[in-house]
């Protein structure tokens, strides 16, 4: 898949499956790939691929990019461009879950014709089916609007009050794996 959403239990091993899908990337596209992490996360990343065999390196700034893996932490995104990489994943997505979020906004306009986009964070909650809307925004699926529109309603007048639709439950459900992966334990994969 060229976009997808990991949303595994804390850990499931998020680090070592982005670290895979980012090699895999560099591999077909021959170009870099940034990876984004929250602050003071990167060296832990990079050390989490040495143990897989997957070598990164973690930059500050576009000068220090590298072919490869690249990480750095979402506060120095504007330091980087965008076009210069063949995918984009972001650690612990769960900081676009806001629709109207600096970073949400930031990188789904950023990295809005990047081809390979994958997004890793815990499981959203069930009731935060908006985190859901704004994974498939970034990664280009839909909006959070659309997804609204399509499988939920709104309960009054509180606007961060949306209900799944009954009758849509099993689609919006086959729709959601079209595009992410749902894991709560090994048992999920078979183990």
């Amino acid at each position: 898949r060229g976009k997808a959403a990991i949303f595994a239990d804390t850990g499931m091993g998020k680090s070592r499956m982005e670290m895979t899908w980012s090699d895999v990337i560099v591999k077909h596209t021959e170009m870099p790939v940034i990876l984004y992490t929250p602050l003071a996360v990167a060296l832990q990343m990079q050390i989490e691929g040495r143990k897989i065999g997957i070598e990164s390196t973690v930059v500050r700034e576009q000068s220090d990019v590298r072919p490869g893996i690249n990480i750095t932490n979402y506060e120095r995104m504007h330091k980087f461009d965008p076009l210069q990489f063949g995918g984009i994943c972001l650690d612990e997505s769960g900081c676009i879950k806001h629709h109207d979020s600096q970073t949400f906004q930031t990188l789904t306009d950023r990295y809005q014709s990047t081809e390979f986009k994958l997004a890793a964070t815990a499981t959203p909650a069930p009731n935060d089916w908006v985190e859901f809307g704004t994974h498939a925004e970034f990664l280009g699926i839909c909006t959070r609007a659309e997804m609204l529109a399509e499988f939920f309603t709104h309960d009054g007048g509180d606007t961060s009050v949306w209900r799944l639709k009954k009758h849509a439950q099993a689609v919006f459900w086959k729709w959601v794996v079209s595009w992410g992966v749902l894991i709560k334990s090994p048992a999920d994969l078979g183990f």
